[in-house]
């Protein structure tokens, strides 16, 4: 404001601001936090307030908008949630200093660093996210060296999990984004990197992310003169992500990252890859379709129909495995073996969901407590997690499977004694009232009480032994808290009031008093709270110190718990849907039997399926992969359940190697290093593509990285494109797929381009099924069974007419389907089938072109006779 004079409050507002300018600065006031300027014209809009103003100058007004101090943690989560950022400035003190009140910045709320619990989703990892790239690179060939390599480092400060990796392209890197999820996104300013998925994304100098500060904010942060016990010394982009989230997370939590104690570098050759197509197309985690309000709550995803736990770190461990399967056939075998091993004994199924149900967040609680922000409630709920422990360890002891889980488990009985004696029960939210430390905790805090308690009683007893001293049966005692304890007496008594009283206060209708006596009580009462409040709080910083002391036993007991109650929620899972045990192996086969969509049943079961009965069976189907059938192609009718059969042996692979039974009578699963989809349609508009280009893009990515070991799910390759355009492209795929030396991929084929099942007649690996239908008296019914052969009718007119169309639609369509039969001209299949001399497919195996070379003497040729064969050979198949 020109010319307005900045008062001193305004002057400390601005100096503030001027440290956040990217965030809005809540500065507190008294009762409320107060925002200024932009920033209130701003939380006005975002958060429906008043927008009002307050005079500054002469003829000058700020406008503000306010909310009150004891409900902010919920108008700052509104505003995260939009994906802002609030910086919290509190006063300091209650008394001025210069006459002005001290006030600082005490925390920055972003979306990854948030710890409050009312403000996170207790059953996902809260990541914040750096990414530092040296180059770009959407694809790379198998024989080009890496580009676009990246480096990535992930926390979660509410666990304390910290970890980074280097990425050879940008491809990986897009799968650990989409793996993680993060809320925030740390990235350099004018990186031109492109992450539409991630919601915040915070731009920061790029002298962040330089190797030589991120290096020395790593090693001032864990005391050490070198990161090789971290696994990140040599790895300079990891370095720099890692550095960059955790001088972040000291600057938006002012220093108080305790619980960041360790930081794991890893790299992703253990795990199968999953893209973030993949990741939407198998709706592993998150529905594509949006549930309506009130709606019934069928499972909509694998998450969904899996999560049986009972424990917050439950649920996030069994997230964490389903986005990220594992590829060691022993470790899923460990895994698949204390599942096996609950579903085989009902009742230590039950014994232990039943000690696991309810069980405080034990994670989360240690980790504030290291990160100095637990409140009494906090440790009480940890000594009531800690009591459960010993029933739960003894429940596991006895098996074999569970018995590594079960010596991870300590019940700490030192902290949750020491605990049990320190706090009372329903121990507070805060540290603002004294009274949640337990009597006889300590000698020095009775003491003081039993002063206080000493002092209120002789106050309390004062008015009765007043009234009978003086003969004035209106006195009354009270308590003010501007003027403390008085005695009141009414000015028709004045002329009985003793010597000793001391006037204090005149009112309209009386006096008030004071004795000696009665400040010297009030003093030790008003001492004794302000002391017992201090001691408290000291016993109570010890108490966390204790606790904290002991964090990695904490911790590592948390993670046993949260792996038990994955095992016993997938046994459960198991047990209810008759889910079977997979068998495992480290080969390219893939053998199920009786195989069912886990989400498409459980819907089913609920009536919830559009069409279909309640209680209605799953028709299962069985999938064979070996030598001589690595690609089935997929033919029948729309609705037949084609699309449902190809997701279902996806997400049965899956299961598998997260180490879960799965809804088959049987499987035999060699292990998948990458599931890869190509299903439905969609647009990406925001990007200049179109679905038929996404579709090409997604495609493009499979083709460039599949690998022998992968399972490919493709369905409708083509069809966003005209009818010849688009069967050329799935031959070629086909083909490409079959014949590349690098390839030979596990892969579904779904298709309407019933030309396709022809290339069963010359690649050999090629195989066809179709969806069986039955048609009896002109009324066409789906079967859902995959059978061999191929399909000769799409039935996409009676589809049509299921779905309302018009009945002169469907009869004209008909009359026209029926005349372009009768005059197509020859099928694409047979005039590519012309003689195998005149057609050579992509990468072939053999040809007789290629068997008249190997039989050929080049040393028996004369130069003439070598020209006249090169003639030959030109005119046979060069055209």
């Amino acid at each position: 404001m020109s010319g307005a004079t900045v008062t001193p409050s305004r002057q400390q507002y601005l100096d503030v601001k001027a440290q956040y300018p990217d965030a809005i600065v809540f500065f507190r006031l008294g009762d409320f936090y107060e925002t200024f300027d932009d920033d209130a014209a701003l939380v006005a809009r975002e958060l429906d307030l008043i927008l009002t103003s307050r005079p500054q100058g002469r003829n000058g007004r700020i406008p503000m908008a306010g909310v009150p101090h004891h409900s902010a943690e919920n108008y700052i989560a509104r505003l995260i949630a939009k994906g802002y950022k609030v910086a919290l400035c509190e006063q300091m003190s209650t008394e001025l200093i210069n006459g002005l009140m001290p006030r600082e910045v005490v925390r920055v709320f972003t979306a990854g660093t948030v710890v409050e619990p009312g403000m996170l989703d207790a059953g996902r990892n809260n990541y914040l996210v750096a990414v530092v790239t040296d180059a770009s690179g959407e694809y790379i060939s198998p024989d080009a060296p890496p580009v676009g390599r990246a480096g990535l480092a992930y926390a979660d400060i509410t666990t304390g999990e910290f970890a980074t990796t280097q990425l050879a392209n940008r491809r990986e890197l897009l799968e650990e984004l989409a793996r993680l999820a993060p809320v925030e996104l740390l990235a350099p300013e004018g990186a031109e990197a492109d992450y539409p998925a991630i919601h915040t994304i915070s731009r920061l100098p790029a002298w962040r992310f330089e190797l030589g500060h991120a290096r020395q904010t790593l090693l001032r942060h864990f005391g050490v003169a070198t990161l090789d016990a971290f696994g990140c010394e040599g790895k300079p982009l990891a370095t720099r992500a890692a550095g960059v989230v955790l001088h972040y997370l000291q600057e938006t939590q002012r220093g108080s990252v305790g619980q960041m104690q360790r930081l794991t570098t890893y790299t992703t050759d253990g795990y199968m890859a999953l893209g973030e197509a993949t990741r939407r197309h198998l709706e592993l985690t998150e529905a594509i379709a949006a549930r309506a309000p009130g709606g019934d709550r069928a499972p909509s995803t694998l998450l969904s129909v899996l999560n049986k736990t009972v424990t917050p770190m439950g649920l996030r461990l069994l997230r964490q495995r389903i986005t990220q399967p594992l590829l060691s056939v022993d470790a899923l075998n460990a895994r698949l073996d204390q599942v096996e091993t609950l579903v085989g004994d009902a009742l230590l199924r039950a014994d232990s969901r039943a000690a696991l149900k309810g069980l405080p967040d034990l994670e989360r609680l240690t980790n504030r407590v290291l990160g100095g922000r637990a409140v009494p409630r906090d440790l009480e709920h940890i000594g009531l997690a800690l009591a459960a422990v010993g029933r739960i360890k003894a429940l596991a002891a006895g098996q074999a499977a569970l018995a590594g889980a079960a010596r991870r488990l300590d019940p700490c009985p030192d902290v949750a004694d020491t605990i049990g004696r320190a706090l009372g029960d329903d121990a507070p939210g805060n540290l603002n009232k004294s009274g949640f430390v337990r009597p006889g905790f300590s000698a020095e805090l009775d003491g003081v009480v039993n002063t206080s308690a000493h002092a209120r009683k002789w106050v309390a007893e004062l008015e009765p032994r007043e009234r009978e001293r003086t003969g004035i049966p209106s006195l009354k005692v009270g308590f003010n808290k501007v003027f403390g304890y008085y005695i009141e007496v009414t000015h028709a008594n004045t002329r009985l009031v003793p010597s000793d009283y001391i006037r204090k206060q005149t009112l309209t209708n009386a006096e008030r008093y004071i004795t000696p006596d009665l400040k010297e009580y009030e003093t030790l009462i008003l001492n004794a709270e302000e002391r017992i409040l201090q001691i408290e709080r000291r016993l109570f910083s010890e108490l966390c110190q204790h606790v904290a002391g002991n964090s990695e036993q904490l911790l590592t007991t948390a993670a046993a718990l949260a792996e038990l109650d994955v095992a016993a929620a997938l046994a459960e899972v198991a047990a209810l849907n008759d889910y079977a045990r997979p068998t495992l192996a480290d080969d390219t086969a893939l053998h199920i039997e009786d195989g069912r969509h886990p989400v498409v049943e459980q819907a089913l079961n609920a009536g919830l399926v559009p069409g279909a009965r309640r209680g209605e069976r799953f028709v299962p189907n069985d999938v064979h992969f070996n030598d001589d059938a690595l690609i089935q192609i997929i033919t029948g009718p729309n609705m037949s359940g084609k699309s449902t059969y190809l997701r279902q042996v996806a997400l049965i692979t899956l299961m598998a190697q997260i180490g879960s039974f799965v809804p088959a009578s049987a499987a035999h699963i060699g292990l998948v290093d990458r599931i890869f989809t190509r299903i439905g349609a969609h647009d990406e508009l925001h990007a200049g593509r179109s679905t038929f280009m996404v579709e090409m893009v997604e495609t493009a990515e499979i083709l460039h990285h599949a690998t022998r070991r992968s399972l490919l799910i493709l369905d409708e390759i083509g069809r966003g494109t005209s009818t010849y355009d688009g069967l050329s492209l799935a031959w070629a795929i086909v083909e490409y797929l079959h014949n590349h030396p690098r390839l030979k991929p596990r892969t579904l084929f779904a298709t309407h381009y019933h030309e396709l099942t022809g290339l069963a007649d010359f690649l050999p690996d090629v195989v066809n099924f179709n969806v069986d239908v039955s048609e009896e008296g002109g009324e066409v019914t789906f079967l859902h069974r995959i059978v061999p052969g191929g399909a000769d009718r799409s039935y996409g007119i009676h589809v049509a007419q299921l779905a309302g169309l018009p009945r002169d639609v469907i009869l004209r369509a008909n009359e026209i389907l029926i005349d372009l039969e009768r005059h197509a001209p020859t099928a694409a299949v047979e005039r590519s089938r012309l003689s195998t001399g005149q057609q050579i497919a992509l990468f072939p195996e053999s040809s007789p072109f290629l068997d008249e070379l190997r039989q050929l003497d080049v040393n028996a040729l004369t130069p003439l006779q070598a020209i006249n064969k090169l003639y030959e050979w030109k005119q046979r198949y060069g055209g």
